[in-house]
């Protein structure tokens, strides 16, 4: 995705940093035709020649910011899945998925990706490579554990599954009314029962 332009000098971590920086805060703040090289160069501090030398086109320079956010460690690792059951890893790693999903930052990302998925779809195509894909085979490992385990059904449709509770997060997230952190984590812990995932802890 990156344009190579000649030799020269060796380029400066710290703008490149700067100026997927500011792509991303445009992207999410205008969507893609709101968005200027002009403008991310400003809002990075840089010459307009210095994104052009780095980035042919506008949308190259968005599918790499996209990337570079959502390349986060996952969590829970995949050396978590082999070694905990599904509910304990769920029951760690819930608070921090509610505060994430509850964020502005996140439910503006997810609006705006899903509005460039058919005008722009290499954005989207980033979006799935990077992050919707690794998430979805931590949670088939999970479900294939659970079935094991019993609390899946072992003819469960596991692709079906991930879809439901994808989709029901991505649904509750765009609603006009979206909850907080703890009213996303009181309908997680819902979605993830009703998949199999996930047992409320008993009181004495």
């Amino acid at each position: 995705m990156t344009a190579a332009r000649g030799r020269g000098r060796p380029r400066d971590p710290e703008t490149d940093a700067a100026i997927l920086r500011a792509a991303l805060e445009l992207f999410i703040e205008r969507g893609v035709e709101g968005t200027s090289m002009e403008q991310i160069a400003k809002r990075a501090g840089v010459g307009k020649l210095t994104v052009y030398r780095r980035w042919s086109t506008k949308e190259d320079l968005i599918a790499q910011a996209i990337e570079q956010t959502v390349r986060a460690d996952l969590v829970p690792s995949p050396a978590d899945v082999q070694a905990m059951a599904p509910q304990e890893i769920i029951e760690r790693s819930l608070p921090a998925a509610a505060e994430m999903a509850a964020s502005p930052a996140f439910r503006a990302l997810t609006a705006r990706m899903m509005g460039s998925a058919v005008s722009h779809p290499s954005l989207m195509a980033a979006y799935w490579e990077h992050y919707i894909l690794p998430r979805r085979r931590l949670a088939a490992a999970m479900l294939q554990r659970a079935q094991k385990d019993g609390t899946v059904a072992p003819d469960a449709d596991l692709d079906v599954l991930i879809d439901m509770m994808a989709g029901a997060v991505t649904w509750r997230v765009l609603q006009p009314d979206p909850p907080d952190a703890a009213g996303m984590l009181r309908y997680l812990k819902a979605v993830y029962r009703q998949a199999g995932l996930y047992q409320p802890s008993q009181g004495p």
